[in-house]
């Protein structure tokens, strides 16, 4: 920030920048704990079009821990318990979370934003929480490599905030990744995917488990029950998107109509380009999540893919493993990058383990479906694995909860 004046310059304990799930469940983690802890925020408010609202078993478990659970409960939401997918010999349900031995045996479904505006009010209620919306990071502060906090921009000039841990919270297009000069691994992915609304109508066709699955054309039709509408979504090869946009909202109608016929008059709403949001789909993984003084969380270290809709819930469990470890440290003032080193030794594996899971699941499965133009038979090992208890739980129970749960310790 060359030529602009700082005012006085702001310490915290702990800064966080990214109001996005990983950063204010992580504010909210250590403001209960007495911990002083600065939430920087780039946008307005947290309203986003077609951002996640997963909200799986593992962090609705999290969230009663610490007496929230029944609380986001009454915010308006929908349940899904497992998938329907259409396939040309049949309806096949992949898994099922309500055999899972939880008291949330399902995924809610909660607009993102009600989602970050109800744990950042509840992080408010806590004195040592502070939010700054409007915040633009700018750059970091570093002293002999080490990072000693941020400058940003906000609407009232701008600022320094100085803390012994500064944690990157902010998205898969992290500042602070490029800014530390972190480089992520990039995998490249078979797909693309279009987010749209389509309206409920009278006399709606009842979808078995909340969520429905059609394969034709070389697409993928999603569809996602919500309150007042339907989240649908297009499946696509990677690369065909000018080639759709070019087609028109017309293409769109027609392979809705091809897929799944039930839809086709709800497709009829589809008018305009701009109803449409594109997904680049991608997953990725900082080899490296820290350096002295600054971490990275959530997608800022680790991009997961859409399939499992698990994104949300393992920054989520980021935050929570990073409070855990780093809780007693943050209170010192003595944050160590071994310290910082441990949070990234809990979460990398787990964070493999599913990225390699979802891996397998679009090129073996979802690639092939998009590679023909006919609808196509379930996979017989799908089908047979359906019918074996041993196996037939291990996807539910890694989509509800990876390949462990993860608890809040309590200090």
């Amino acid at each position: 920030m060359v030529g602009q004046e700082i005012g006085p310059i702001e310490t915290t304990s702990c800064c966080i920048v990214g109001g996005g799930p990983a950063g204010v469940t992580l504010s909210l983690l250590l403001a209960r704990r007495g911990i002083s802890v600065t939430l920087l925020e780039m946008h307005k408010d947290f309203d986003r079009e077609f951002r996640g609202d997963t909200i799986h078993p593992s962090t609705l478990e999290i969230l009663d821990q610490i007496g929230l659970a029944d609380k986001l409960h009454e915010i308006p939401h929908t349940k899904i318990s497992g998938p329907t997918i259409k396939f040309a010999d049949g309806d096949f349900r992949p898994f099922d979370l309500g055999r899972l031995k939880t008291r949330f045996p399902y995924i809610l479904l909660v607009a993102q934003v009600r989602f970050l505006d109800f744990i950042a009010r509840e992080a408010a209620k806590y004195p040592s929480f502070k939010l700054v919306m409007h915040a633009n990071v700018t750059q970091l502060v570093k002293e002999n490599g080490a990072v000693l906090g941020v400058r940003y921009l906000a609407p009232d000039g701008a600022h320094e905030i100085q803390s012994p841990l500064t944690v990157g919270a902010d998205g898969r297009f992290s500042l602070l990744r490029r800014l530390a000069g972190f480089e992520p691994v990039k995998t490249s992915l078979p797909m693309d995917v279009l987010w749209f609304r389509l309206p409920k109508l009278p006399g709606e066709p009842e979808i078995v488990g909340g969520a429905f699955g059609g394969i034709g054309g070389g697409r993928i039709f999603i569809l996602l029950e919500r309150n007042d509408y339907w989240q649908a979504a297009l499946v696509f090869p990677k690369g065909q998107y000018q080639q759709l946009h070019s087609a028109g909202v017309e293409t769109i109608r027609k392979s809705i109509a091809a897929i799944e016929p039930r839809f086709a008059p709800h497709a009829k709403s589809l008018t305009d380009w701009h109803q449409l949001t594109l997904l680049s789909v991608e997953s990725s993984r900082c080899p490296l999540w820290h350096k002295p003084g600054l971490l990275l969380i959530g997608d800022a270290a680790h991009v997961m893919s859409p399939v499992g809709g698990v994104g949300i819930n393992y920054a989520i469990q980021d935050a929570v493993v990073a409070a855990n470890v780093l809780s007693a440290r943050l209170k010192s003032g003595r944050v160590t990058d071994a310290d910082l080193a441990e949070v990234q030794r809990q979460r990398e594996w787990p964070t493999r383990i599913v990225q390699s899971a979802q891996s397998f699941l679009q090129r073996r499965i979802i690639a092939g479906a998009l590679n023909t133009a006919q609808a196509r038979n379930a996979p017989w090992q799908l089908r047979l694995f359906a019918k074996i208890p041993v196996v037939r739980d291990i996807p539910p129970r890694l989509i509800a909860f990876g390949p462990r749960r993860v608890r809040l310790r309590e200090v």
